[in-house]
Formats: C-alpha cells, sequence, structure tokens
C-alpha cells in the first residue's frame, strides 16, 4: 500500500479549495498559479516513487485518455511524464494506419506497444478511435464498430487476466469551453499545429460524437476495465485529479534509498584547458 510518508509529501501543498457565491450556486475559485505547481510538485515526487515501485515489481501498467477535441488530453499526460523517466513512461499517439495495418486484425497495431515488467504505457488516443473519430467521420462501419463495440471488453478482459494494470480516462469538455480552447489555437503561432481539418470536422459534430460516447461507455465501462470520467473545464485542477486519482489506483510503497554523497574529484595533473576555437551559440538571452 502507499506509504504514509508519501501520501503527507503529495498533501503537502496548498490547494484553493475555496467556493464563492456565484448567482446562487457555488464556484471554485481560480486556482492560482502557485498553488498549483506547489501541488503538482507533490504528485511529481509521488509519481517518481511510483516508478521506483513499478520497476522493483515489475508491474505492467496501461493508461488509456480519450475525451473530445481540446478536452486537455495532452496537458494532462505532459503533467504525468514531464519528471519521470521516459524509458518508464512511455507516451505512445499512433498516427492514422498504414495500408498494412489496415488489414490487420483491428487492435494489432495497438498491442505492440503495451506495457512489458517495469513499464508505464500511456495511450493519447487508443483503440477507442473506433468507437469514437472513426465511426463519427465514417471512417469505419456501423457493423465494424458494433463489432469492436462487442469484442473490446473481451479483448481488457485478456489484458487484465495478463496482469497489465488497465486504466481508461475520458476527459469531459463543455461545449463552451471547446469552442474557446479551440478559437485559442487559431491565432497563436505555439498552437496552430494542434487544430487539424479533422477538429474543424468534428467540431460541428458534438452530437454525434455525445451518442458514441454514450454508446461506447454502455459497452465497454466494466468492473475489471471501467471508465473514470474527469471534468476539464479547468485544466489545472484536472490535471491534479487526474494525478492523484491514478496514484491511488496503484498501491505502492516508497522504497528504501541509500545515500548518496558526490564522490571526490581527481586532480587534474597535468591537464590543461586546450586553446581551441569552441563555436559557443550566441548568448542572446
Amino acid at each position: 500500500m502507499k506509504s504514509k510518508s508519501g501520501k503527507a509529501q503529495a498533501k503537502k501543498a496548498p490547494v484553493a479549495i475555496e467556493k464563492a457565491q456565484a448567482g446562487g450556486s457555488e464556484v471554485k475559485v481560480k486556482l492560482k498559479r502557485k498553488e498549483y505547481d506547489a501541488a503538482l510538485a507533490g504528485l511529481h515526487v509521488e509519481l517518481v516513487k511510483l516508478q521506483q515501485w513499478v520497476i522493483h515489481q515489475g508491474l505492467k501498467v496501461c493508461v488509456v485518455f480519450e475525451g473530445r477535441d481540446g478536452a486537455g488530453k495532452g496537458g494532462t499526460i505532459k503533467a504525468i511524464t514531464e519528471r519521470v523517466s521516459p524509458r518508464v513512461f512511455r507516451v505512445v499517439a499512433l498516427p492514422a494506419p498504414t495500408d498494412r495495418e489496415k488489414s490487420q486484425i483491428y487492435v494489432q497495431r495497438y498491442m505492440a506497444h503495451f506495457p512489458a515488467a517495469g513499464e508505464v504505457v500511456i495511450f493519447d488516443l487508443s483503440w477507442y478511435n473506433r468507437a469514437g473519430v472513426e465511426r463519427v467521420m465514417g471512417f469505419c462501419t456501423e457493423e465494424q464498430t458494433e463489432r469492436f463495440l462487442a469484442l473490446a471488453p473481451l479483448f481488457e478482459k485478456a489484458m487484465v487476466d495478463s496482469g497489465i494494470i488497465l486504466l481508461k480516462y475520458w476527459l469531459e469538455v463543455t461545449p463552451e469551453e471547446q469552442t474557446r480552447r479551440l478559437e485559442g489555437r487559431i491565432n497563436d503561432g505555439r498552437k496552430v499545429w494542434k487544430l487539424t481539418p479533422m477538429d474543424l470536422k468534428s467540431y460541428s459534430r458534438w452530437y454525434d460524437y455525445s451518442r458514441a460516447r454514450d454508446a461506447m461507455f454502455a459497452a465497454t465501462d466494466t468492473t475489471f476495465a471501467p471508465w473514470y470520467v474527469a471534468r476539464s473545464d479547468d485544466k489545472k485542477r484536472a490535471r491534479l485529479n487526474i494525478i492523484t486519482h491514478l496514484l491511488d489506483q496503484i498501491p505502492y510503497e516508497e522504497l528504501p534509498r541509500d545515500r548518496v554523497e558526490l564522490p571526490q574529484r581527481q586532480k587534474p595533473h597535468d591537464y590543461r584547458e586546450p586553446d581551441y576555437p569552441f563555436k559557443f551559440i550566441a548568448e542572446t538571452y
């Protein structure tokens, strides 16, 4: 189980949870950047402890992130992985399938990326493409979608029975917030790559996606591989809530660490810095 010291470390940073009255209803106060950074730092410490435990125990963890365009999947994954080893926490974001992959069993190309012992694999979109974008945009037939929804629980049961810890997250964003975020990408040079022609087509089909989501939940929200839903209109709170939840789903302990001291550097003896014309970059800042 998670160590008491680990829990204390994660909760050490204060997070604003006060509520304010707004038109007769209660809303959470906007989370300040300083509070968010402090809380995230504590959770990062716990993720490193989890990483060491996954390696030590040879655990196999698979985390799936799904949601509409602009729901915040990428930012959440970045928040999870920015302080852990990419050799342990691997992010998988597959491109469109090749002609060869289209001829394979549908889930075959995803299976190649499943975790081995000591790995956490995070899917930024997953085999659930078939239940979402492929269905809504007409990239597969209704028969193919229905077959996928029937087989997905069996496929995931096999994953869990093989020892894989499978966590599935759906990020839920409101229509108004999705519009705000997508509009924000149009003229922001840092985000233009996030807005694709497919995003624009998908944007107009909000309720088609809602129906597809509902059908997906009804068929694949199982006891052994449930869907966990995170409200993501507030990106900062969503990231903190998801990481906290993820840590709670995988029992881990803080492993003992040997005291580390830097060894003494060797003496230079006869070494002298060379008179070499190093090509230093311009110090613009």
